[in-house]
C-alpha cells in the first residue's frame, strides 16, 4: 500500500512543486491551503504523513496541531517552517509533532524525514498490536485441570515465572505450550511489557532473520525501508520463540549470540543494538536428539534449555478431560449466546477418547459439537470428528490395542483425520495440529496428500 500524504501549506507554487515531486516518488499526496480545510480533510481520511506549514491564513500550524493529533492519532506530522521560526517548530516537536524542516526544503531531505516517521509509525503500530492482542488479559483463565500432573506444571511455571531465565517449553502439538509462554510472561516482572511470538517454523529462512533482527534499508530486493526487529519491539518484556527446533543453522548462530551478548545488528546493518527482553522458546521436536544429529547446535540448546518444562499430554492426565470440557462448555455458550449441555452419552464418548491433538483437539471437538447441536443437549450424533479416534477405557488408558506401525504411520494417519474432521480445510487444520500452514503443506507434500 502506497504512503499517503496530506500537505497543508498555503504557497501555491511550493505546494504544487512538492507534491508533484513526491507524487513522482509513488507517494499519494492531497493538498490543501488552509487549516480548516486539512482538518474536514481529516475528518474523511487519515494519511499516514501530514506535511504542516507552520504560518496559514487562519490559525498557525501550533494552533491547529493538536486538533490534527485528535482527529488522526496514528498520522506523523512533519511541520513545514520558515528560517525565523524554527522555535516555534521545535515547539511544535515538543507538542507533539514527529520532526520539523526549514523551506525552501531539498526532496531528498524531506524524504528522508517521511521515511523516518514511517519507520517509527511501523514500530509504535507492531507494539501496539503485540502487546493488545497477543498477551491475554488473564492467561490463566483458558489454563484449567484439576490432575496431579497439572497441578504440578502449575507449580513449577509460578516458581520459574519471578525468574528471568531463558526457559524451553516441550510437549506435544495442541498441548498449551503456548499458553504456559503467556502465563510465563503474564506472572513476571515483564507482565506490563510487550509479549512478542515469533512463529519460527511459518517463516522462510531469509524473513525470519529479518523479522528477529530487523533490517536496512536497501538490504535486500525489496526492503524499501528500514524495519525494526521483533527483538525491538520486544525491548523489556518477552520473547517467545515457538517451533524453535525448524530454524537454520545461520539463524542458530544469530540467536545464540543475542542470547549471549543481549547484542544483534540489523540485516544489512553495521552499528550493535542491544536489548534487555526475556527468552522463552517451545518445540514438539527432540532438541536433544537433533543435538545427536548435528541437526541442532548444542551450545544454543543449553542455553535455552537453562529452565526446561514439558507439559504432559492430555491422554495422561485423563481427569483434566471433564474440566476441560465443562470450561469449553462455558467459554462457548458465552461466545455463542447460548446456554447448552453436553449430553452423558457425548460426555462419556469424550472422556474415552485418546485425544492424539490434545486439548487444542478437544477445544475444537467441543466448539464443532456445540455449533451442531440444535437443541440444547450435545448427543453423540453432534461429535462426527471422533469416528476415527482411540476411545479409553475406564482406567484412562487406551481401550484395545494400540495402531501399529511407525512414527511416520502414526503421523500421516492423524493428519489424515484432523483434514476430515475440518472438512479439507489447511487453515483450521494447521490450528488443530499445531503447526504453520507451511509446515502443513511441507508434510502433505511429503505423504502425497495434495490434491
Amino acid at each position: 500500500m502506497k504512503t499517503s500524504i496530506l500537505m497543508v501549506d498555503d504557497d501555491e507554487a511550493f505546494r504544487g512543486v512538492m507534491a508533484a515531486e513526491l507524487r513522482r516518488q509513488s507517494y499519494v499526496v492531497t493538498t490543501v491551503a488552509s487549516a480548516e480545510e486539512a482538518l474536514r480533510s481529516l475528518e474523511r481520511t487519515q494519511p499516514d504523513v501530514v506535511l504542516l506549514d507552520l504560518r496559514l491564513p487562519d490559525k498557525t500550524g501550533l494552533e491547529v496541531l493538536p486538533r490534527i493529533r485528535e482527529l488522526s492519532p496514528a498520522s506523523e506530522v512533519i511541520m513545514l517552517t520558515g528560517h525565523g521560526s524554527i522555535d516555534s517548530a521545535i515547539e511544535a516537536v515538543r507538542a507533539g509533532a514527529f520532526d520539523y524542516v526549514t523551506k525552501p526544503c531539498p526532496l531528498d531531505e524531506l524524504e528522508v524525514r517521511i521515511q523516518r516517521s514511517l519507520e517509527r509509525q511501523a514500530l509504535r503500530r507492531r507494539t501496539s498490536l503485540l502487546e493488545r492482542g497477543l498477551t491475554p488479559a488473564d492467561p490463566a483463565a483458558s489454563f484449567v485441570g484439576d490432575s496431579p500432573e497439572f497441578r504440578r506444571l502449575v507449580g513449577l511455571v509460578e516458581r520459574v515465572a519471578v525468574s528471568d531465565s531463558t526457559v524451553l517449553i516441550g510437549g506435544e502439538t495442541g498441548c498449551g505450550k503456548g499458553v504456559v509462554a503467556r502465563l510465563l510472561h503474564a506472572r513476571g516482572s515483564r507482565s506490563q511489557r510487550p509479549f512478542v511470538v515469533v512463529e519460527c517454523a511459518a517463516l522462510q529462512e531469509g524473513l525470519l532473520q529479518s523479522e528477529l533482527f530487523g533490517h536496512e534499508r536497501g538490504a535486500f530486493t525489496g526492503a524499501d525501508r528500514a524495519k525494526p526487529g521483533l527483538f525491538e519491539v520486544a525491548h523489556g518484556g518477552t520473547i517467545f520463540l515457538d517451533e524453535i527446533g525448524e530454524i537454520s543453522p545461520a539463524t542458530q548462530v544469530s540467536l545464540l549470540r543475542v542470547l549471549d551478548t543481549a547484542t544483534f545488528r540489523h540485516v544489512g546493518g553495521t552499528s550493535e543494538i542491544q536489548v534487555d527482553v526475556r527468552v522463552l522458546a517451545a518445540t514438539n521436536r527432540d532438541l536433544a536428539g537433533l543435538v545427536r544429529q548435528g541437526r541442532f547446535r548444542s551450545d544454543l540448546f543449553y542455553r535455552l534449555n537453562t529452565v526446561s518444562i514439558t507439559i504432559p499430554p492430555l491422554r495422561t492426565r485423563a481427569t483434566d478431560i471433564p474440566v476441560l470440557i465443562a470450561h469449553y462448555v462455558r467459554v462457548f455458550n458465552e461466545r455463542f449466546g447460548v446456554r447448552k449441555r453436553i449430553g452423558a452419552a457425548a460426555s462419556a464418548r469424550l472422556q474415552r477418547h485418546d485425544w492424539p491433538g490434545n486439548v487444542r483437539e478437544l477445544l475444537h471437538v467441543v466448539e464443532g459439537a456445540l455449533v451442531m447441536c440444535e437443541g440444547d443437549e450435545v448427543g453423540l450424533e453432534h461429535l462426527p470428528t471422533l469416528g476415527q479416534g482411540s476411545p479409553r477405557g475406564p482406567d484412562g488408558e487406551a481401550a484395545g490395542p494400540e495402531p501399529l506401525g511407525t512414527l511416520a504411520e502414526l503421523e500421516r494417519a492423524h493428519v489424515e483425520r484432523v483434514l476430515r474432521a475440518v472438512a479439507g480445510h489447511r487453515g483450521q487444520a494447521a490450528r488443530v495440529l499445531g503447526i504453520s500452514e507451511r509446515n502443513l503443506y511441507r508434510k502433505l507434500s511429503e505423504y502425497s496428500l495434495l490434491e
